[in-house]
């Protein structure tokens, strides 16, 4: 398993907002980094819905918090 950042592949956190605002890139960085977790589960919820409600949560969690949050720890 990889290790656990607070954004998408340890990249700054002005460069992972940016990657969450646009609704492919948050699509594929989110799933990729759910799969390199070992989260194979969050990570297919996020192929699946990753256009939907996970994709403005993410943004909402990042803008308030400063950093990605794991809404689904499974």
């Amino acid at each position: 398993m990889a290790k656990a950042s607070n954004d998408y592949f340890g990249l700054n956190y002005v460069v992972s907002l940016i990657l969450a605002i646009i609704p492919v890139t948050a699509w594929i960085c989110g799933a990729v980094t759910r799969f390199m977790e070992g989260k194979i589960v969050a990570g297919l919820i996020r192929l699946i819905f990753g256009f939907t409600i996970v994709w403005i949560l993410d943004i909402i969690w990042m803008i308030m918090n400063k950093k990605i949050i794991r809404i689904i720890n499974i």
